[in-house]
């Protein structure tokens, strides 16, 4: 069944002076824009955010992290601009941002400044490395994040080299992490009236998305090693037809229910096996991993990997195809569902995963990332109360 997406709206009303770049502080002004706060991201005149240009004007990467935005541009090196927009902190509910450790204090709008402005308001700020760190004032991106906040190390094949996860939970997660602090520092502020100061490092939230090593270092005493995510046989990665670089399904017999062990066995046609004391627990089985590995290897190459999801998972049997990005563009499914949708920005369009809750039943709809500037006249009238020719003499004097 089709779906119409639609903005939840529980921020409605919140304002949200957004000076992020790149994607972690993106990523989280994004999540508050789609749950409906009124997101104002102040951009440079020459060229917009660094995540705007960084792969060339208005690319797809920037497209991707700033929908449901708008978009005004002011020279903050001006002390017009900046005057504006200390106007604009006076009126906000939130002040995010992510720039290199110390620039926002060196422009004029470090948490002292902003607070005074306005004691209400939830200063948030995105850092690679947290204060009193000794990498304090190093530079971040995701992979830096990803490698110093340890999840490189749990990633790759046990004997070889540390591999960077795809899914950038230094910048994205991140983001997430911030996004809920903000909305409950809100929900905080009705009570107490009083604003907030949020800092969250990306090393210390790569180290939060990947605690669950803690467990095996606290088990074993010493550094949480690479290898598979479970030790459960059978579990993993399995090949299927054609054979091509990510025709594998994904299946987990656990052994917290001795059922997937039965139910696989009757699904792969091989039951002379289930009263087998060489495979009777998880213990015999790990001990012949490979030989297991090859009984379920010989029955999920005669399928294609979304052929064996959907036998597997109707034997009740816990699987997933190793889909691409191909695969889940092409699945009709998540259209339907209103969990992809396309955005058009400017020439190009491009489909992009929404907010995964629904509300109601209702997906979040997903509006353009703006163009450079293009609410600029609109959210100085809405924030400020600035008319057209208050705002052409801006434009005039370089100011915006």
């Amino acid at each position: 069944m089709t779906v119409t997406p639609a903005s939840p709206g529980c921020l409605a009303g919140i304002r949200v002076l957004d000076l992020t770049q790149f994607e972690a502080g993106t990523s989280c002004t994004e999540a508050l824009a789609w749950m409906g706060a009124d997101i104002a991201k102040v951009e440079n005149p020459k060229g917009g955010e660094a995540g705007r240009i960084a792969f060339g004007n208005d690319a797809y990467y920037f497209m991707m992290y700033n929908a449901n935005k708008r978009s005004l541009t002011v020279n903050l090196k001006s002390e017009r601009g900046l005057a504006l927009v200390k106007d604009m902190v006076k009126k906000a509910d939130v002040f995010a941002e992510n720039f290199a450790p110390g620039a926002v204090e060196r422009i004029g709008l470090g948490y002292d400044v902003v607070s005074a402005l306005n004691p209400k308001i939830i200063y948030a700020q995105v850092k690679g490395f947290g204060e009193g760190s000794p990498y304090e004032t190093g530079l971040a991106f995701d992979p830096i994040a990803q490698a110093a906040g340890g999840s490189m190390s749990v990633t790759g094949e046990r004997d070889g080299r540390p591999i960077k996860p795809a899914c950038t939970i230094g910048d994205t997660g991140t983001g997430m992490l911030m996004a809920f602090s903000i909305v409950s520092a809100l929900y905080e502020r009705q009570r107490t009236g009083k604003g907030r100061r949020l800092q969250v490092a990306m090393q210390d939230s790569v180290m939060h998305y990947t605690r669950g090593m803690f467990v095996t270092h606290a088990r074993n005493g010493t550094a949480a090693p690479r290898g598979p995510f479970t030790n459960n046989t059978p579990g993993g990665i399995f090949p299927c037809k054609p054979e091509g670089p990510n025709d594998y399904v994904y299946l987990l017999a656990s052994p917290a229910n001795p059922e997937h062990w039965l139910r696989l066995l009757k699904l792969i046609g091989r039951e002379e096996l289930i009263n087998d004391e060489r495979y009777a627990t998880p213990k015999a089985r790990a001990e012949r991993k490979t030989e297991v590995d090859e009984i379920v290897s010989a029955w999920t190459r005669r399928r294609t990997k979304h052929q064996a999801m959907a036998q597997l998972s109707a034997a009740g049997v816990p699987a997933g195809a190793v889909n691409d990005s191909m695969d889940l563009v092409n699945d009709p499914s998540f259209r339907e569902r209103g969990i992809l949708q396309t955005q058009t920005h400017g020439e190009r369009t491009m489909t992009m995963p929404t907010w995964p809750v629904r509300f109601d039943g209702v997906p979040t709809a997903v509006k353009p990332a703006p163009l450079l500037g293009e609410h600029t006249a609109e959210v100085l009238a809405d924030w400020l109360g600035l008319d057209g020719a208050a705002v052409a003499g801006l434009h005039r004097d370089g100011i915006v």
